[in-house]
This record gives C-alpha cells, structure tokens and sequence, in this order.
C-alpha cells in the first residue's frame, strides 16, 4: 500500500491537466509491477480525470465569469461613446443651426479674396541729356533697386442679387515725391444692376475711367511693364470718382469674360457701351475745378468663324482740368505759371485695334485732342493740341516649361502732362522688346529692354530731354 499512498498524495497536489500524460504513466508504470491493483488502478485513474474535469469546470466559470465582465465594460464605454456622440451632434446641430441662420444672406459670405504682387529691378545702363523721367516707375532710375511696383488685395463679390461689390488696396502705393510706400485705396465701387439679366449696370465709387483699352487692362495680366504714356496721360492711375453707365448684352459679357479666361489678355467687362461723369482730377483727390468730366465708349470683340477674336473700339471724353503749379525754378525768378481756377479744357478722342493672340496678336490705340500744357516761356499753361499711342505686336505658346509671351512695342506721346506739376509738354519716343514666362499659373517673370530715343523730365525744371538710353527691367508676379 505505500505506491498507492505515494499515488494517492500526488493525485492530490497536482492535476492531469497540471501534470499531464507522465502521472498517467506512473500508474500504468505501478500496475504493470503489481504495486497496485487493476482496482486501485482504475479507482485512481477515475479520481483523476474526476478533479480535473471539476478544476476544468471551475476554470471555465472564472473564464466565463471574467468575459462576461469585459463584455459588460465594453458595454458601457460603448454606450458611454454613443451618448457623447449624440449629445455633440445635437449641440452642433443646435449650434450649426443657429449661426447659420444668423449668417444665412450676410453679404460678406459672398465676397472673394485676391490679388497680385509685383517685385522689380530695373538696371539704367546708359543715357545722353537729362536725368531719365519716368512718371509711372520710379524704379527707372540709377537710385533704385529692388522695388514692390504693385501690391493688390482685392475684395469682390454678389453681396445682393443686384449689387455687385469691389474694392482694391494697394500696399505698394508712393504716398509722395520721395516714394514713402502707404495702404492707398484703388478702387472701391458698387455695380448695380438695373436688370435681372445685368445686362444694364450702374457704377458708382471710384473706378477706372472707360478710356482706352490698355488703362482698362489689369496691370497683372498686361504683358508690358507699363502702360503707354499717350493713352494713360488722359488719366493717370487710370481710376477716378464718378459714375457710369455700362451696357453689354449677355453674350458680349460672356465674350469678355472668355478672353480672360483664355488668357488673351482681355480688358474685361466694361460693357459695349460705357458713359459716365467723373471728377477729372485723378484718383484719390478732390475735385478743385468745380467741373465734371463726361466720356463715352463703344467697343465690340468680334469672334470670327476661325475663332479669332478681333476687337474694335472708340472713346471719348471732355472736361476741364485744373492744373498744380509752382514756381518751375524753384528760385522766385519766373514764378507760378498762370492757369485758369476753374480748370483748362481737357478733351480727346482715340481709337483701338486688338487683333487678340492666337498665337499672333497685334495691339494698336491712337488718340488726339487739346489738353492743358505748359507755354515755351513756363508763364501761362494753355490748352494745347496732343497726339500719341502705340503699336505692338506678340506671341503667345505654350511650352513643356510653361507659357511664352514674347512681345515688341512702339510708344510715342507728344502733349502736355497734365497730372505733372505746371503740366510740362512731355515727349517720349520709346521701344519696347521684352516677354513674359509663366511656368505656374500663378507666377510670372517678365524681362523687358526699353530703348529710350527721346522722353522730356516732365519733374524737374527746365523739363529738357533724356536722348539715347537703354534701360532692362525685370519683374516677378506672384498671383494670389
């Protein structure tokens, strides 16, 4: 009986499912020696897989038992998480809900942000006679540098089914002589549509002034560095207060916005027919002469059977502008030029051509008139007769490294500049050879070489002229 008590201690200690087959082997091992029973054998063996199926059992309780707690935790988290969630969607809804009743038809929802930056460097490499003028970039001198020609931030949009709003700063703009740069508004005006169609708009505010195809280009999507001196001297800054009237059937609308969106460097929806009255003096300032300046135009782009989109236009304006003026040699000895308080009377008319580029273009503006002009003795400003425009010509592909717009242009001016201070008579006879790359839809460099025959210094006395010089510019714009 010892083998069956030593047996019967390890069956008590340790289990089958703890000790596994060798125990098992024991027994078999004492029954095949005799030392127990086939009885005692099986009486063990049955004891055996008894305790076994009972701690199996308990085992399986526990594990039970413990799942059934994990389940019940997963429960509630996932009850927890549902709750949350439904009472987050219901205070977004009840939130959602409310601000978007409270900003549902507010107008500055429907307004678009944009605008452009221009970076430029322009080297003077020579010149003969007087110090070289350039009224409209003071970076065509030997002084300067680097220099932000334009930095536009525009505001547009329908703010109401008939209202259209549009506002344009300047980060760029020279608040004076010495080129201190300042926020200076460009433009800032309401279009009111009289019809549902917007085919008849009024324009109120201050705005550009419908003369003339290249001041009604954007300065970001004209390929030239600046604009021609004969047309932009009718109303430099292009911009005035005043109101207008313009007209284009929907189709013709449609027509402009395609030009621009074709990027044929279109001048963008100023109607068929423009009219309006404006102060005349610039932007920006008051109107001293007590006179409003009237303009009209007409123009019509023509898209032919092959595509070619050809457009025609006429313009016109008359007024009375007051001059600004002092003492040309700053020395008291010939004094202010004598020019009329109500202002000089300030007339032209012009004509324009642009045979769109498909790939080839040409561009083509001329106007004449009376403005106000400084007399050969500096003593009297009178209305005298001017003339001038320009000829250009260019290119436009599409590259593997992006769009190519090479170009060439003849400016030729010769009249009073009025917006100059005892409006000098202004000569210029420029030649413009330059392109425009644009590896990205929003940037763009142009490189141009300006050959300079003859330009008076319209700024400082006696107003003698630059002859023979050559100047490069260069210039990055970043759309935005």
């Amino acid at each position: 009986m010892g083998a069956l008590a030593v047996a019967s201690a390890l069956m008590a200690q340790a289990s089958v499912t703890q000790a596994g087959d060798p125990l098992l082997q024991l027994l078999e091992v004492l029954r095949s020696r005799g030392n127990i029973t086939e009885t005692e054998y099986k009486e063990l063996r049955e004891s055996a897989e008894t305790q076994e199926s009972m701690q199996f059992k308990s085992l399986e309780q526990r594990l039970l038992e413990e799942s059934g707690k994990v389940r019940q935790l997963n429960d509630d988290v996932t009850s927890q998480k549902a709750m949350t969630q439904k009472l987050s969607e219901s205070f977004d809804a009840a939130v959602g809900d409310s601000v978007d009743k409270k900003l549902d038809g507010k107008w500055f929802n429907n307004l678009k942000l944009s605008g452009y930056t221009q970076l430029r460097y322009t080297s003077m490499l020579d010149n003969d006679g007087a110090v070289l003028n350039v009224p409209n970039d003071g970076s065509a001198a030997e002084q300067e540098s680097f220099r932000l020609r334009r930095g536009r931030i525009k505001f547009s949009g329908d703010v109401a089914p008939r209202l259209y709003l549009y506002a344009q700063m300047d980060l760029a703009a020279s608040a004076g002589r010495n080129g201190s740069f300042a926020l200076q508004m460009r433009d800032l005006y309401g279009d009111l549509a009289l019809t549902e169609d917007k085919e008849y708009r009024l324009r109120f505010g201050q705005s550009k002034v419908p003369f003339g195809f290249v001041n009604l280009q954007s300065s970001q999507n004209r390929p030239t560095l600046e604009r021609a001196d004969a047309i932009n001297s009718a109303a430099e800054n292009e911009r005035d207060i005043g109101a207008f009237l313009y007209w284009a059937p929907t189709e013709i609308r449609k027509r402009f916005k395609e030009l621009k969106k074709l990027g044929l460097k279109g001048s963008g929806d100023y109607g068929l027919v423009g009219l309006g009255v404006y102060n005349g003096q610039g932007p920006n300032r008051n109107d001293n002469s007590g006179n409003v300046h009237t303009v009209a135009r007409v123009t019509y782009p023509f898209k032919l059977d092959s595509g070619q989109f050809v457009e025609v236009g006429v313009q016109g304006y008359h007024g009375q502008y007051r001059v600004s003026t002092s003492d040309p040699d700053g020395a008291g000895a010939l004094g202010a030029p004598i020019a009329a308080t109500d202002g000089t009377v300030d007339q032209r008319a012009g004509l324009s051509l642009i045979y769109y580029p498909q790939p080839w273009g040409f561009e083509a503006e001329w106007n004449v008139g009376r403005g106000p002009t400084l007399t050969p003795d500096f003593t009297q400003v009178k209305s005298e007769f001017l003339h001038g425009g320009y000829l250009m010509t260019y290119y436009q592909t599409d590259t593997a490294v992006g769009r190519l717009f090479p170009f060439a242009r003849w400016n030729y001016y010769d009249g009073g500049r009025k917006f100059g201070t005892n409006a000098p008579e202004e000569i210029v006879n420029e030649i413009d050879f330059g392109f425009e790359w644009s590896p990205w839809p929003y940037t763009e460099l142009s490189i141009q070489y300006t050959k300079t025959l003859e330009r008076s210094n319209t700024r400082t006395f006696p107003y003698d002229s630059t002859t023979n010089a050559d100047r490069i510019g260069i210039q990055l714009q970043i759309n935005y």
